[in-house]
């Protein structure tokens, strides 16, 4: 009898310490947020059943203790591999794998002089690299990360757009991350392309590309066939179109948008992404900051079981990645410049920033314009962030660089032009592949290397360089 009361009273305390925390926390946008969000929008009434899969415990972020995913079983919630961290995919550790790159202290972040503050910083953008992953050319360290990855059963890949949270260093090269967030951000049949402008429609919607677009199964845009249902992550532009960083082939589902919020209307509870209007009478919200409401021009992703007749009946609208506006606080993101008035006043992912005092690479600062894509990082004052880089990616008509660089061991090595590193296929094999600290015939399993190329057709990096550790 005394081991039974002992066990009850036990299981007891346990029961209510978890319930005194709420079930953890962790990002912006868990339980406790979504419920201050949903007063704002007015919606309220439970989570719908059966709409998702909840995240893991205190994860918090889209899909934590919420509606989730609304996409088919085995599209929602953390990656299948990894170390249990919820990321998976190329985020996850090889055996061998040491974050620390030459020149660094072997805490896996850079020293230079510059160090990794203890202050969180924000980071958004399309995934450009593994080792641990790297996110607009700032590699960050994912050993201890937590994070949410949705509509991605193999969890995280090139391509996919990712919020970050953790400390970076003053040049925005290395970072530690603590948590790690993505989704999909459009889900749905294709309506129409247009091969020369390298651009797509889906759900009224225009998805334009570049570049460094990552085909997932794909040889490009020509290859897919009329009618296939896409997933595309990307970077919000302008209203109604989007820039994909990644596009992936995929059964029949139910409806992704991410897009600009316009022709607001709280009495009627819809609004307008691109030609698509949003009724959101039943949807659970996510993600807002600070409690503010749904408004025109807020970026949000949303969820439904299905589009037809030019409506969209939403089931969940998360704010997408929402980036900070306490003062004092690091971001660094990609995006494509909107209202550009010079380098002083310009927009990037609709958030004001003043890059008249940044170091600007990757061209000319005469390049900066309106549909320029770009890279910024900086401080937040006054509600605007004061950049002190700025990257140029891709000017329309002219181009820009692409990179993609991996950081680990070869695996499934079969010869140089079919290999892995960190799970991604790797075509090292090419007549102009430049090899740095060794031969082609050195390639083999357990091998450290990193592999840099510029394009990933059908799921496989073509390597330009590859350098031996």
């Amino acid at each position: 009898m005394t081991n039974i009361l002992l066990r009850n009273g036990f299981l007891s305390l346990m029961l209510a310490l978890l319930l005194s925390c709420g079930g953890g926390g962790g990002g912006g946008g868990g339980g406790g947020a979504a419920l201050v969000a949903a007063s704002a929008l007015g919606a309220g009434g439970p989570v719908p059943a059966g709409t998702g899969t909840p995240g893991p415990l205190g994860a918090g972020g889209p899909g934590s203790g919420l509606a989730g995913s609304s996409g088919p079983a085995g599209d929602t919630g953390p990656g299948a591999t990894g170390n249990g961290n919820g990321i998976g995919g190329i985020a996850a550790e090889d055996a061998s794998s040491a974050t620390a790159s030459v020149g660094d202290d072997g805490s896996g972040v850079g020293s230079g002089g510059t160090g990794v503050s203890t202050a969180d910083a924000t980071g958004v953008g399309a995934v450009d690299g593994a080792g641990s992953i790297i996110v607009n050319g700032l590699r960050y360290d994912t050993k201890t990360a937590t994070g949410n990855v949705e509509d991605a059963p193999a969890g995280l890949q090139l391509g996919m757009s990712v919020k970050v949270i953790g400390p970076v260093n003053a040049d925005f090269t290395q970072g530690t991350a603590r948590r790690v967030e993505s989704a999909a951000d459009i889900r749905g049949p294709l309506a129409s392309v247009a091969p020369g402008q390298g651009s797509f429609v889906i759900l009224g919607t225009t998805v334009t590309t570049d570049e460094a677009t990552v085909w997932a199964d794909a040889a490009g845009l020509a290859a897919i066939p009329a009618g296939s249902t896409l997933q595309v992550w990307g970077l919000p532009d302008t209203p109604g179109v989007l820039r994909a960083t990644r596009v992936e082939q995929r059964a029949p589902s139910t409806p992704v948008l991410t897009g600009t919020v316009q022709n607001l209307d709280p009495a009627q509870r819809t609004f307008r992404l691109g030609g698509l209007v949003v009724d959101y009478a039943r949807a659970v919200p996510s993600g807002s900051l600070d409690g503010r409401p749904l408004a025109n021009g807020s970026i949000v992703r949303v969820r439904a079981d299905a589009a037809s007749a030019g409506v969209l009946v939403a089931t969940l609208v998360q704010w997408w990645y929402p980036l900070p506006t306490a003062e004092a606080t690091t971001a660094q993101f990609a995006g494509i410049v909107t209202e550009f008035a010079g380098p002083g006043s310009l927009r990037v992912l609709g958030y004001p920033v003043n890059a008249s005092a940044a170091q600007i690479t990757g061209g000319p600062a005469s390049a900066i314009g309106n549909g320029v894509k770009v890279e910024v990082g900086g401080v937040v004052s006054g509600g605007v962030l004061q950049a002190t880089k700025l990257k140029i990616r891709h000017v329309p008509g002219t181009g820009g660089p692409s990179s993609f660089d991996l950081i680990g061991s070869v695996g499934a090595f079969r010869s140089p032009s079919d290999f892995s590193v960190k799970g991604q296929p790797v075509n090292a094999g090419g007549p102009d592949v430049v090899f740095v600290n060794g031969t082609a015939a050195n390639l083999r399993n357990g091998v450290r290397v990193n592999v840099h190329g510029t394009q990933v057709v059908n799921g496989v990096l073509t390597a330009a360089t590859v350098t031996f550790e």
